[in-house]
């Protein structure tokens, strides 16, 4: 018998180097509500985008990806 388990959302931020695995605040949301809400704590995330989910380790990971250049 197939038994259907929902996965648990996990939001992934690379910032300065470092990976911050933030948690669903609310899974009725879309990704791009979750990214809104974390703005105002991570500033990095105003000009983010978000990469299609990947499922690893049970979870369903969306990578929020900052598309800030460099200068120079």
């Amino acid at each position: 018998m197939l038994l259907a388990t929902e996965l648990e959302r996990v939001f992934i931020l690379k910032d300065k180097g470092q990976e911050i695995r933030l948690s669903d605040p609310e899974p009725n949301w879309s990704p791009e509500a979750v990214l809104n809400y974390y703005a105002p704590t991570y500033p990095i995330l105003t000009t983010a985008k978000i990469s299609p989910p990947k499922i690893e380790d049970d979870t369903e990971q969306y990578r929020f990806e900052s598309v800030l250049g460099t200068k120079g």
